[in-house]
This record gives C-alpha cells, sequence and structure tokens, in this order.
C-alpha cells in the first residue's frame, strides 16, 4: 500500500522555553496559557502578586465550604427531626405544635438529598478543586518565586480563615 509504519525514523522535537529545574530566571515562564509569559522581574512579580491572592482566596474558599457544611449538617439534621415528628401519632389533648422528642442522631446515617444543600456543595468543590490545578500548573514551571509566592498565600489565607474550618 506503499505506507511505511516503521517507527524507525527521527522524530522531530521541538525545543520549549520550559526549563525541567526550579530556577529564578524571569524570562519564559507560561503561566496557565499562552498569553501570559512573564518576560521580566516587573512582569514575574505581578504573578507572583496574583499567585499570593490566590493562595488566600482559595483558603477564603476551604473555609467557607467548612462553615456551609456545618451549617448544612445542621439543617438536614432539623429536616430529618421534624420528619420523625410528623411521622408519630399525635394525640387530641396536644394543643401547642411543638417537637415531642429530642433526639440526637448518632452513628452512621445519611442526610437527605437536598438539592440547595447539594448542589452548592458540588459547585464549592469544582471551585476549589479549579483552584488546585491552576496551583499545580503553576508549580510545574519550576519557577521558585511562582511556589514561594503560592506557599506564603496559603500560609496567610490559612492564618486568616483557618479557624473557621
Amino acid at each position: 500500500n506503499g505506507m511505511d509504519m516503521s517507527m524507525d525514523g527521527a522524530m522531530e522535537l521541538t525545543p520549549s522555553n520550559m526549563v525541567p529545574y526550579l530556577h529564578l530566571t524571569p524570562f519564559g515562564d507560561t503561566l496557565w496559557f499562552q498569553g501570559w509569559v512573564p518576560t521580566g522581574a516587573g512582569a514575574v512579580i505581578g504573578a507572583c502578586i496574583a499567585l499570593f491572592l490566590l493562595g488566600i482566596f482559595e483558603r477564603w474558599l476551604a473555609a467557607s465550604r467548612a462553615m456551609a457544611e456545618s451549617a448544612w449538617g445542621r439543617s438536614a439534621q432539623l429536616a430529618m427531626l421534624e420528619k420523625l415528628n410528623r411521622s408519630k401519632d399525635t394525640t387530641p389533648t396536644d394543643k401547642k405544635p411543638k417537637l415531642r422528642m429530642i433526639m440526637t442522631l448518632r452513628g452512621r446515617h445519611v442526610p437527605p438529598f437536598m438539592p440547595a444543600h447539594d448542589i452548592a456543595r458540588g459547585i464549592l468543590h469544582v471551585a476549589q478543586t479549579a483552584v488546585g490545578f491552576l496551583f499545580m500548573l503553576a508549580v510545574m514551571t519550576f519557577q521558585v518565586a511562582y511556589i514561594a509566592s503560592i506557599c506564603v498565600g496559603v500560609g496567610i489565607g490559612e492564618i486568616m480563615f483557618g479557624r473557621y474550618i
């Protein structure tokens, strides 16, 4: 058929600007997309500030998610208690509607599906995962300034928001 299917031929590889070791040189590290390639010290500092702020944002996002989870857990527990109380027979002597049973839900239980909670939980998780991938891509440049900015930003963010987690 005239097609050479052998794999013995030379492959043409184009050299990239990516340096495969830790470095501080401010030239040619693509950060996330081809349009953002800091080529000077000022541009690298700007990228570092953005990564620092993204680190703080990531910890705020984690704290927001933890606080929402706590509130959603209490809300789901109350919904389960109300459902249990409605299922009990009421006596004609009950004049006021009240919770007749105080119960602590212990052990293994699955909270009910509540679209408002579960969809919001999914959106928060997607956002947190996306920020994690942005960090990974920045670290893969091996630019020490980027890595340090992320670490310091996450550390400051934890100082600011860690008590809410």
